[in-house]
């Protein structure tokens, strides 16, 4: 099978996630997509993370239920300490030997993509797919990263397109706090989840 893993805190989980999702699936004609949690990234201290581990899962399920393309890997979460790009994709290539990895990352984390831990072996065991939105500066700057990257690593790497979206997971956490709407930009099944919960300081009255 063709793989796409793509990794995140998911705090929340949003459209954005999706939409990048279905991107990836479509345009690399992939066969799933695993979603990855990570319980401990090596990016973030741990107390910026606002919602428990479970409630992170679970809004996932929900957002991915209707989508049959989409699953789950949840080995980064089991994981006591912190969980490296490179540690988990070769793990997944050990287990699912006979398939095929597609590692996928926003552009501007291809960009960073050195200082992260043993970045030879992330190319070694995967196929990389970097999103970008349709802005000529940003896809050229890419471009030549990713003649850099060819070189040094000899890696694959590939481009795909996403739309402009303006959500973050940050932003939607303010904007539940001081109770704005955000209406379309959570699946509703997440929405109500979060209402439900009170995650993220949502209040009864808030108008998601």
């Amino acid at each position: 099978m063709k793989i796409g893993i793509m990794g995140g805190t998911f705090d929340p989980v949003h459209n954005g996630h999706l939409i990048l999702a279905e991107a990836a699936l479509m345009q690399y004609h992939l066969d799933t997509v695993w979603f990855l949690p990570n319980g401990h990234p090596p990016h973030k201290q741990q107390n910026t993370i606002e919602c428990t581990i479970e409630d992170r899962i679970h809004m996932l399920e929900l957002a991915i239920a209707k989508q049959p393309s989409f699953g789950l890997e949840l080995y980064e979460t089991k994981k006591t300490d912190i969980a490296f790009s490179a540690d988990t994709l070769e793990y997944l290539a050990r287990t699912h030997a006979k398939d095929h990895l597609y590692f996928i990352i926003g552009g501007d984390s291809l960009m960073t993509i050195e200082s992260w831990v043993r970045p030879e072996d992330i190319f070694r065991y995967s196929t990389v797919l970097a999103t970008y939105r349709n802005e000529l500066n940003t896809k050229e700057g890419l471009i030549r990263q990713i003649s850099h990257l060819t070189e040094r690593y000899r890696g694959d790497i590939r481009l795909f397109e996403t739309p402009i979206l303006p959500i973050s997971s940050r932003e939607l956490r303010r904007q539940i706090r001081s109770g704005q709407p955000v209406s379309g930009m959570l699946p509703p099944e997440v929405e109500a989840y979060i209402r439900k919960k009170g995650l993220y300081g949502a209040r009864d009255s808030l108008s998601l």
